[in-house]
Order: C-alpha cells, then sequence, then structure tokens
C-alpha cells in the first residue's frame, strides 16, 4: 500500500552537505581506474566555480512525496499509455537484469519474463526502456542493455538495442516477445562504465535517438571509425536515415551520427519547440547541458570545464570555439542520471514548471529544474535535496514520479503541498 513520505522535501542543497560530499570525492576520485567499477560513485567531483546561474526564487513549488513501491537497483522508468481512466502504468528497469509492470496506484509489480541475458557489473546491465510510438496497435517497446562478447572477447563488454512486443500486458505472466536486434555498440571493450545508451523518440515518431557513452576510453568520442562517445540517430528498424549528416562520408559506421565529442550521456529530451536537449556527466567537474544540434561535435576530450581525475586540467570549451560550448555546466557537479519533459496534459500538479526539463541527480541527491529559452540559453531555476541519490525522474501527464538509486530504492510519486 502505497504511503506518504513525511520527509518535506524543498530546500535546496545546502553548503555543509555540498562541503562534506566534496572531501568524499577528493580521496575517492583521484584514480580513474579505482573509482569506474560502481556507477557514477565516480562522479563525486571537486568544487571550482560554477557556470551555471541558479535562481531560488520566492515561487518554488513545493511538495511531499508518496511511496509507491520499492527496488533493488533500479535504472529507467516509462509510462504506459493510459487506458480509459484505469491507473497509471509504468514500467520500470532493474540493472540486475529484472522488468516489471508497476500499477502506480496500488504499488502491484508484475514481472515481464523474457527479458535477455545481461551483461551486469560496474554500470552495466538492464539499462533504458521506452515504448515506440505505435504502442497502442503493436505492443512494440525499445530496450537498451549490456552484453559480454563472445569467444576470445567475453571480457570486452558494450550496449545493445532491441525491440520486443510485449505480449499479456493485462496479465499476471506477461512477457517479451518477437525480440529484434536494432543496434549495438562497436568495438566492445574492457571495462564495465559510460555505456549511457539511454533512448529517445523524436516527436514525430520517425526516428530513435540512442546515446553511447565513450566507454571511459576518452578517445573513440573523437575517432568517426567507432560508434562511441556519440549520439546515434537512427530509423525505428535501425537503419541509417538518409539526411544523417555523416551519410555520405564513405564510412559505413558514421551514417548513424548525429552528433560526436561526448563522454557520457544519460538524459536526453526535446521541448516543447522540438529542439532535442541532453546532458553529460563531466569528468572531475563540469557537467553538461547541451542543445544538440546536428552535426555538431562537441570537444571531449580535447576540451571540458572539468578536469582529469589526475587533478591535471583540460583546456575549457572557451578556448576551442570549434566546439560546441554547454548551455549550462556545473561545478560542483549534480551528476545527472535522467531528464524528463515536465508538460501539463491532463493534469497540472506544478504549473511553474510547464516547459521545462526535470533532471535526477545522483551525488547531488537532488531534483534540478531548468528552463530553456527561445534565444538558445538555458537556466537552472530550481534544486530540490531530495535526501538519496536519484537515478530517475518521469514527468507524464502532469504528474511526476523518481527512482531511488541502488537497493531498496523508492519509487515516489511528488504531490504538491
Amino acid at each position: 500500500m502505497a504511503i506518504i513520505n513525511k520527509k518535506y522535501l524543498s530546500a535546496p542543497l545546502t553548503l555543509p552537505i555540498i562541503v562534506a560530499t566534496l572531501l568524499i570525492s577528493t580521496s575517492a576520485c583521484s584514480n580513474q581506474s579505482v573509482v569506474n567499477t560502481n556507477e557514477d560513485l565516480a562522479e563525486y567531483k571537486e568544487a571550482k566555480t560554477s557556470d551555471a546561474s541558479s535562481s531560488m526564487s520566492a515561487d518554488k513549488p513545493e511538495f511531499v512525496t508518496k511511496i509507491i513501491t520499492t527496488f533493488d537497483e533500479p535504472w529507467a522508468m516509462i509510462a504506459l499509455p493510459k487506458v480509459d481512466n484505469s491507473p497509471q502504468k509504468i514500467l520500470v528497469t532493474q540493472k540486475t537484469g529484472e522488468l516489471f509492470v508497476v500499477d502506480t496506484e496500488t504499488g502491484a509489480k508484475t514481472p515481464v519474463t523474457g527479458v535477455p541475458k545481461v551483461a551486469y557489473g560496474g554500470q552495466g546491465g538492464l539499462g533504458d526502456i521506452i515504448v515506440s510510438p505505435d504502442f497502442s496497435s503493436s505492443n512494440n517497446l525499445y530496450i537498451s542493455y549490456v552484453e559480454a562478447g563472445e569467444g576470445a572477447d567475453s571480457n570486452k563488454f558494450g550496449a545493445t538495442v532491441i525491440k520486443a512486443t510485449l505480449s499479456g500486458l493485462e496479465t499476471t505472466t506477461p512477457s517479451l516477445q518477437a525480440i529484434t536486434p536494432i543496434w549495438e555498440q562497436s568495438p566492445k571493450v574492457k571495462g564495465q562504465g559510460h555505456y549511457s545508451h539511454r533512448l529517445l523518440f523524436s516527436p514525430d515518431g520517425q526516428y530513435l535517438y540512442i546515446s553511447s557513452g565513450e566507454r571511459q576510453e576518452k578517445t573513440p568520442a573523437q575517432d568517426m571509425s567507432v560508434n562511441l562517445g556519440k549520439i546515434i540517430r537512427l530509423n525505428p528498424d535501425g537503419s541509417a536515415p538518409a539526411d544523417n549528416p555523416f551519410i555520405d562520408t564513405g564510412n559505413g559506421i558514421a551514417k548513424q551520427f548525429w552528433t560526436v565529442g561526448h563522454r557520457n550521456v544519460l538524459g536526453m529530451a526535446f521541448d516543447d519547440s522540438g529542439k532535442l536537449w541532453a546532458h553529460e556527466m563531466g569528468p572531475r567537474g563540469g557537467d553538461e547541458f547541451n542543445l544538440i544540434e546536428k552535426g555538431n561535435n562537441y570537444g571531449w576530450p580535447i576540451v571540458s570545464n572539468g578536469r582529469n581525475y589526475s587533478g591535471i586540467d583540460i583546456p575549457d570549451h572557451d578556448t576551442q570555439p570549434e566546439f560546441e560550448a554547454p548551455k549550462i555546466t556545473w561545478t560542483p557537479v549534480i551528476s545527472p542520471s535522467s531528464m524528463s519533459l515536465y508538460s501539463a496534459g491532463t493534469e497540472n500538479d506544478f504549473p511553474a514548471w510547464q516547459g521545462n526539463v526535470l533532471i535526477s541527480g545522483l551525488s547531488s541527491k537532488a531534483l534540478i529544474v531548468v528552463s530553456m529559452n527561445d534565444d538558445n540559453t538555458a537556466s537552472e531555476r530550481y534544486r530540490y535535496d531530495m535526501g538519496e541519490r536519484i537515478r530517475s525522474v518521469l514527468a507524464v501527464d502532469g504528474n511526476v514520479w523518481v527512482l531511488e538509486d541502488g537497493n531498496d530504492g523508492q519509487l515516489l510519486r511528488l504531490l504538491p503541498k
């Protein structure tokens, strides 16, 4: 049974909390090989002057949280289309390889069978899930997960994306059927970090966007012969659209690319005007919020507003204007893990957030509200101290849900106060 969480969430992160976090980070992040096996614990960073402006105004909406249910290592969630006046159902992935249908009214979790075997470990496992634009007639889903190589490559890993049909949704035994491979990271590499593998359909439902991390290898982000460190744009069947920016390069894999020069993109969203935005984890500082535009190079690892884990500085974006600069950078970082556009729909729990994106924060343990402007600028409007690492946020039909990270991570609904 869902209950109201008595913890009241409205205050921004305080300086003592940030200072304590940074003291932990100084020892935890001095060696990249040490910190990269645990999801985003590597993303605690040192402080330096932030480029982000954060307006904590007096009209900041307040909320309480309602506990729906709990999960072990949840990673992503997506809302299923509502049928008549039935309760909202949400699909939730667990990194360990489980998929559940959740009734948000009762908190009941129904496991979905047929999930492919995942390579669980570090940042790897079952990843993102989205519904196909024609879900109401096809029941098709798109799912990302990490798989191991075969034979001599069994100790190498990469993300893959499949399409599958969700069968038996209204029964007690739903399952994935008709699994079809769509895309995979190439090449598979050692290590278990920076897969990214976020999924998003364009507003018209014509194109599938996939974020592909550089797997903590840095240089692949600028290498046009591999699809690591890129944002990918595909047709729903996995083929490359004819108007992709690198379609005529003669390089087969580059035909997939929409943008290049990325590190670890864990959130993408289209705004109300159809512009694509993404956030990206920086190295030691310099988390980014970017406007994603066709064919642009975002500079990693040549430029960054953060530093290497060794402490060696990286040139900032403004030193090399040929690379696309972020609209916001965060240092101290927020460790952004997902993003969702707030739109009122048939309900409007938080009218002040209309047209803004909601960003979940891991090391910051925060929910961040960011506004985007017609002149392509962006700014942080509000920040909420959630008290726990937040893995995912989902705004649908004017309601908002968040998923806490780790074991016993709670699925919460935000209720306006």
